[in-house]
């Protein structure tokens, strides 16, 4: 058992403790079990604390649910904008247009607006304008094929920066989960939803 903090090997790098301990991640939250895109959100919280840039990109959920991390999230971003504290927060969400290019009552094929939408985090990484990139429910545009996965991927492991991503979603490709740091599979044990009971409002949103 190593030390609290302590890495159970030391990799013959040429690299200091200290520039390897802030060498950023890619990260990736999959499985069928429950808590992926809530675990994501928890890191924006301390990236946040941390004084981070955070942006949050959400590729499935629909536009029309509004779920408790995003009012959260918006309002420490308002936090920070007021008063310093904290870093700037960003959410944009699929469905109701891309908030960088909305387009009023445009319904938008959802693979035209998968693939708008990665083009855009793309921009954003080539320009390292955020520290923390959460990409929510992105493993379901790679597997339903709206955006090209090997582009992905290149673009994700070789992100310039100290740039931190992490992926959420069911059935990871297993390029993406090659290219990550650091991969969670969330497992089922046992789901209130199993016997029919609907989702509740504190839990589930």
């Amino acid at each position: 058992m190593a030390p609290k903090g302590q890495p159970l090997a030391v990799p013959d790098d040429g690299l200091t403790t200290a520039q390897r301990r802030t060498q950023p991640l890619l990260m990736v939250h999959t499985g069928d079990g429950k808590g992926k895109s809530t675990a994501a959100f928890g890191l924006a919280i301390r990236a946040w604390n941390q004084g981070w840039d955070v942006g949050v990109f959400q590729f499935v959920k629909s536009a029309k649910w509004r779920i408790g991390e995003q009012t959260v999230l918006e309002r420490l971003g308002e936090l920070h904008d007021q008063t310093g504290e904290g870093g700037p927060v960003e959410w944009h969400k699929m469905g109701a247009g891309w908030s960088w290019s909305r387009k009023e009552g445009s319904e938008a094929d959802h693979a035209t607006e998968a693939a708008e939408g990665w083009a855009e985090v793309k921009r954003r990484l080539a320009e390292e304008r955020h520290d923390l990139y959460v990409l929510d429910e992105f493993t379901y545009p790679m597997e339903w094929g709206w955006v090209d996965v090997d582009d992905v991927v290149t673009t994700l492991r070789e992100r310039p920066g100290r740039q931190y991503v992490v992926v959420t979603g069911r059935r990871a490709h297993p390029a993406l989960v090659e290219a990550a740091d650091l991969v969670t599979e969330m497992t089922k044990v046992k789901h209130q939803m199993d016997r029919g009971q609907k989702g509740q409002k504190g839990i589930e949103w």
